[in-house]
């Protein structure tokens, strides 16, 4: 009699120890309270007027395939960034491209140098690829740890991922710090600077990573327009490498994955950032307010160059997170680290703050 364990297809058996991607969860209803979700990096605004007109119009001709090179988006990000067509490489959000970047870069065994806690995507891509995740433990102050994560490198290594602000400390990494880095780290191995919430950095001392890309062949630079722009339901982010680097990447693509709405939305959007940047604004105004509350509530928190806060809550983090959903308001927790919270609607934060003010009363 034939044994279902051996004669029925079986996945590859590293995706049972692979840690799974999180997404953020709705809020559950709460009789008289509105709901916020707070737990996604989601920006709380709609989309442009202008750039919805663009999304409709192109949603007409969605019988079509997409410009698979997607050359007229290229060909925006170029002229706003200062570089060729040859060096941008769009795909499914950044964290496509960054498989894109694993896939173009990493054999079975090789290494992946990134932070932790860092970005949860990370493990994922690259156990996905067959290659090895080596993560360094972020410094006390939630910061990556740089001369460590040097130190990490290896023959072995092809990669390495630097999130900066990181997703879910909220830090940056300092200008001179990075120079240094990209001094110890060896020629051949590619660094990713992970720049998904650049457009909330407001430190003068965060590092001009498009400067550093021209300036070393081994840097890639990573950015989406699922945050500021406000444009995750359609998921396109790209790659800013040297061109023998993009056009590996954009060999690694999936055929036709960024569709013709995203990539009429991302053109619309470059096109309006006069009209996006107003709103990154106000969400700065909106953090800095949220942090000086938490602050004067007696919280110690990294200071953040996203669109969010993180709370180091450890053994507490299930607590917290649990009471914010008692109030229709949910947060990131993670394990036993933290919880990152969104700067999102005024309502938002004003639960939020309310919640940390009787938590921090009750701690004391």
């Amino acid at each position: 009699m034939a044994d279902p364990m051996t004669d029925s297809p079986r996945p590859r058996a590293v995706l049972a120890g692979m840690p799974r991607y999180r997404p953020g969860r709705p809020p559950a209803p709460v009789a008289g309270r509105a709901a916020y979700k707070i737990s996604s990096n989601e920006n709380p605004y709609p989309p442009l007027p202008s750039v919805l007109e663009v999304v409709r119009d192109a949603a007409s001709r969605m019988n079509r395939y997409p410009d698979m090179a997607s050359v007229e988006l290229r060909e925006a990000l170029a002229q706003r960034l200062g570089v060729g067509p040859d060096w941008i490489a769009p795909g499914t959000g950044s964290v496509g491209v960054l498989g894109q970047i694993i896939q173009a870069m990493c054999d079975a065994g090789d290494e992946v140098v990134f932070a932790w806690r860092s970005f949860e995507a990370y493990p994922i891509v690259v156990t996905v690829a067959g290659a090895t995740a080596v993560a360094v433990p972020l410094t006390a102050d939630a910061r990556h740890d740089l001369p460590a994560m040097a130190a990490a490198v290896t023959e072995r290594t092809r990669v390495v991922l630097v999130c900066t602000p990181n997703n879910p400390t909220g830090t940056c990494v300092g200008a001179a710090e990075l120079r240094a880095f990209l001094a110890a780290v060896p020629r051949h191995v590619l660094v990713v600077i992970d720049e998904a919430y650049v457009e909330f950095v407001t430190d003068p001392d965060a590092p001009d990573a498009l400067a550093l890309l021209r300036t070393h062949p081994n840097v890639v630079v990573l950015r989406t327009f699922s945050k500021a722009y406000g444009l995750a339901g359609l998921r396109v982010g790209y790659a800013v490498a040297h061109p023998e680097i993009a056009d590996a990447l954009r060999t690694t693509a999936v055929p036709f994955g960024v569709n013709s709405l995203a990539q009429a939305a991302a053109v619309a959007s470059l096109a309006a950032y006069d009209e996006l940047e107003v709103r990154v604004k106000e969400l700065l105004a909106e953090r800095s307010r949220v942090e000086a509350e938490l602050a004067a509530q007696g919280w110690v928190l990294p200071r953040s160059q996203a669109n969010f806060v993180w709370f180091p809550l450890r053994e507490d983090t299930a607590g917290f997170a649990d009471a914010c959903e008692a109030e229709a308001l949910t947060v990131r927790p993670y394990g036993v680290d933290g919880v990152r919270a969104t700067i999102g609607e005024i309502g938002a934060s004003d639960r939020l703050l309310a919640i940390a003010a009787r938590w921090r009363a009750r701690s004391r």
